[in-house]
């Protein structure tokens, strides 16, 4: 009876390394376009995340970027620092801290909109969809793995 080897799966196999290297592949390829914007890729999808919804919780925009407090704040003191957003105590509730963007962070939108990599990928348009929607569903089926562990 023959038992698989896990070392002698090769790396390329994984798809974890996959998913990890290509995600290495798109920081290198977005580099470029936010040292444009004098901004770092988690600033960058903070601020796509306040285009998408403004005004929200701190907690709320930790979710939806799937930050611990302990990254998400001190880059969200630095972005108001930078003047494209100001954070806020809830009027209705003083443990919340509500995050606006400012004007500035608005208009960084006009220049954001001309950042694309999806010619880069090289897949067609409905391809990107495809794979996009998969890696979600994927991510979606770990988290749900992992708190079903819990």
């Amino acid at each position: 009876m023959k038992t698989t080897n896990q070392a002698a799966v090769p790396l390329s196999d994984y798809l974890c390394f996959a998913i990890y290297s290509a995600n290495l592949a798109f920081g290198k390829a977005y580099k470029p376009m936010l040292e444009e914007l004098g901004l770092t890729y988690t600033q960058y999808i903070t601020i796509v995340a306040l285009w998408e919804e403004d005004n929200q919780t701190v907690s709320g925009l930790g979710e939806k970027l799937f930050l611990e407090s302990n990254t998400l704040t001190p880059m969200l003191k630095k972005l108001e620092v930078m003047g494209y957003l100001e954070r806020q105590r809830d009027p209705e509730d003083e443990r919340q801290v509500r995050v606006r963007l400012t004007k500035n962070g608005r208009r960084l939108r006009e220049k954001a909109l001309t950042m694309s990599l999806s010619g880069a990928t090289g897949l067609a348009p409905d391809e990107f969809a495809k794979v996009q929607k998969a890696i979600v569903a994927l991510r979606n089926n770990l988290i749900k793995s992992v708190q079903n562990a819990e």
